[in-house]
């Protein structure tokens, strides 16, 4: 998994008024959770772009007043209109303490039902995965290649050694769904 480095001010004024002021001046309200006591800091808002729009999933190492802190991200707030980030909320990690994030799945091969004519369906884009930081994948490869007409690829179909899938079980991640033109050559077929 990718490391991101995030460099933040240490906050003490917590109100309404201070957190406005902030924004105005282009930074971003963030608390990191998980640790001996919660962190408040302040990020400036550029810094946040690569983090946020990537599908690339990351373990955020936060450097507040010369203490560096592992975090993953846990929420993020954005405003109704403007879709700038209002707040942010990070959750600190240990490497003996396991911690569940959404993780990208991507599809590999070509699918035998695609041969025949039908059409691949990626359901679920992140699924839930349980794991000490160092075992968190950055992505979950998905071969569909065997993958025929109708069949699809559950959450109870998937194992791992590393990780543990925490969505449920019936969840359809991917599935290769019928065409028009597949129905009507079989139809002719029989």
């Amino acid at each position: 998994m990718q490391v991101f480095e995030l460099q933040g001010e240490l906050r003490t004024d917590l109100g309404k008024k201070a957190t406005n002021l902030l924004r105005a001046e282009g930074k971003v309200p963030c608390v990191l959770y998980g640790g001996k006591e919660n962190v408040h800091f302040s990020v400036v808002e550029k810094d946040l772009q690569k983090l946020l729009y990537t599908p690339v999933v990351y373990i955020v190492k936060v450097n507040v007043a010369g203490q560096s802190y592992e975090a993953v991200m846990r929420e993020i707030q954005f405003h109704p209109v403007s879709d700038r980030v209002l707040h942010m909320d990070f959750y600190q990690i240990s490497e003996d303490k396991p911690v569940i994030m959404e993780v990208p799945v991507k599809l590999q091969g070509f699918a035998e039902g695609v041969q025949a004519g039908g059409k691949l369906s990626l359901v679920v884009r992140k699924l839930k995965v349980k794991a000490i930081p160092a075992n968190l994948p950055g992505e979950i490869v998905l071969d569909v290649t065997n993958l025929g007409l109708g069949k699809s690829i559950k959450v109870k179909d998937l194992s791992f050694e590393n990780f543990e899938i925490v969505n449920a079980k019936e969840v359809v991640v991917a599935q290769i769904k019928l065409t028009r033109a597949a129905r009507a050559a079989a139809q002719e077929g029989k």
